[in-house]
């Protein structure tokens, strides 16, 4: 049976193509919708460039007919403005007050009531990125559910860590110390139970004995997918004074001295060192070995306010409180005590440029190293436009916590960390990480998993 799908504002805020994704069944806008997509639309972030996408796609979509009779969708269903079920009597039992969530719920009700006395009325459901929202539906009894289109996983454990652990034969150990690399073809078919599992470009396998003993190994897989090599020297060096303090970071730093991996993810939780791997990889490569030209190190800063142009000052120092993380993690690196040190050093060494995502779109990057924090806050649509600024020679990096999001309109399965760790995860260009150790200090590691 059809159902009737009740759109709220943050689903299309989130993606603006969600009203093609509901295939044969009937879309509904509540009016309330509409204005509040109105007072977004000229924002400069991309909140706003999804409220004026939202409008071109339904202006498109009014040479069909008038949208408040309905127009048919191309899929089949139809879409349509609803006008109508602006009544708040009966929700003003359980809401006093008539906002624009507690009208667009008054339509989901009232059209449910409408279909209750049919024939062959169909079941009605809110769509809702708000996870208030829904439960103010359910207290109405209005069943109620989150867009699950643009999740790139269903739960948290199905997401993409980039390691795999196996349990093997200790030959196949001693072959891969001795010989460097394993052939997975012939792996594979010895080690039927390999087969159930999906291997992609530079994902980590760590063999155990299946006997009990003590004895493993650590590989990574080729861009290939035809090798197991064994994980290189290079992740256990010191670089720039940091060193892997575990298994997982010395797996980050082989992405991030890889000049063959142009895009690497890192996931972790707070304290893992995401962050401090990645600059020290970075700088690295920019300022010893000349790999890259310029270090570029961007935060995401429009989802925790208003954009920095609003803020006094210079650019400069309009940044200087979204990139504080960044300035400790460098004060580290450069084993500096006082800001005014770490200023000093920055003015002497041009090859680090601290940007705004603000001043991304329209820029074209080539042989850059492009360090992206917190991009957990970024949409699907974000990281694509960084992904597509990345010229000849570039690597991009994003680092940050799905667990952390600060962005209204996502969460940890549409973000755009996780988005692109899975979306990527079978592309040679790209691999990924997740740290799961803290190394800040004991502290950090147990509010990390207990607070």
């Amino acid at each position: 049976m059809n159902r009737i799908y009740v759109l709220d504002t943050s689903v299309l805020l989130q993606e603006p193509q969600a009203l093609f994704r509901f295939a044969e069944n009937d879309v509904v806008i509540p009016a309330a919708v509409l204005e509040e997509l109105d007072a977004k639309k000229r924002s400069s972030d991309i909140v706003g460039y999804h409220a004026r996408e939202v409008a071109r796609l339904l202006d498109g979509l009014r040479e069909k007919g008038r949208l408040h009779d309905g127009v048919v969708l191309p899929q089949g269903g139809t879409l349509k403005i609803e006008l109508n079920h602006r009544a708040m009597d009966t929700l003003r039992d359980f809401f006093l007050d008539t906002t624009a969530d507690h009208r667009i719920l008054a339509v989901a009700y009232n059209l449910q009531q409408e279909e209750k006395i049919k024939a062959n009325g169909k079941e009605v459901v809110l769509v809702s990125q708000d996870a208030l929202m829904r439960i103010k539906a359910d207290a109405l009894n209005v069943t109620s559910e989150a867009f699950l289109s643009e999740r790139v996983a269903v739960a948290a454990d199905d997401f993409y860590s980039g390691v795999l652990t196996l349990e093997v034969l200790p030959e196949w150990i001693d072959r891969l110390y001795r010989e460097g690399k394993l052939d997975l073809g012939t792996f594979a078919k010895a080690e039927e139970g390999i087969r159930a599992f999906d291997l992609f470009p530079h994902q980590f396998v760590v063999l155990k004995d299946r006997l009990g003993s003590s004895q493993s190994a650590v590989g990574r897989i080729d861009g290939k997918v035809e090798w197991l090599e064994r994980l290189p020297q290079t992740a256990e060096e010191e670089v720039w004074g940091v060193r892997g303090r575990n298994l997982r970071q010395r797996m980050a730093f082989t992405l991030l001295l890889d000049p063959d991996i142009p895009l690497v993810t890192i996931a972790g939780k707070a304290g893992t060192g995401k962050t401090l791997l990645s600059l020290a990889a970075a700088l690295y490569q920019v300022e010893d070995l000349h790999r890259y030209h310029r270090l570029i190190v961007m935060r995401p800063i429009v989802p925790l306010g208003k954009d920095i142009g609003y803020l006094p000052g210079e650019k400069e120092e309009k940044l200087k409180p979204w990139m504080q993380p960044i300035y400790d993690n460098l004060e580290y690196v450069f084993n500096v005590t006082h800001r005014g040190d770490l200023e000093k050093i920055l003015s002497g060494i041009h090859s680090i440029q601290i940007e705004a995502l603000t001043y991304i779109r329209g820029r074209s990057l080539p042989q850059q190293f492009i360090l992206v924090d917190e991009a957990q806050n970024l949409t699907k649509h974000e990281v694509k436009t960084l992904a597509t600024r990345a010229g000849e020679g570039s690597k991009l990096v994003l680092v940050g916590d799905p667990e952390q999001i600060d962005h209204p309109y996502l969460d940890r399965w549409t973000n755009g960390l996780v988005y692109a760790a899975e979306r990527m995860k079978a592309s040679p260009l790209a691999g990924h990480v997740k740290l799961e150790r803290g190394e800040r200090s004991p502290l950090a590691q147990a509010a990390a998993d207990w607070l």
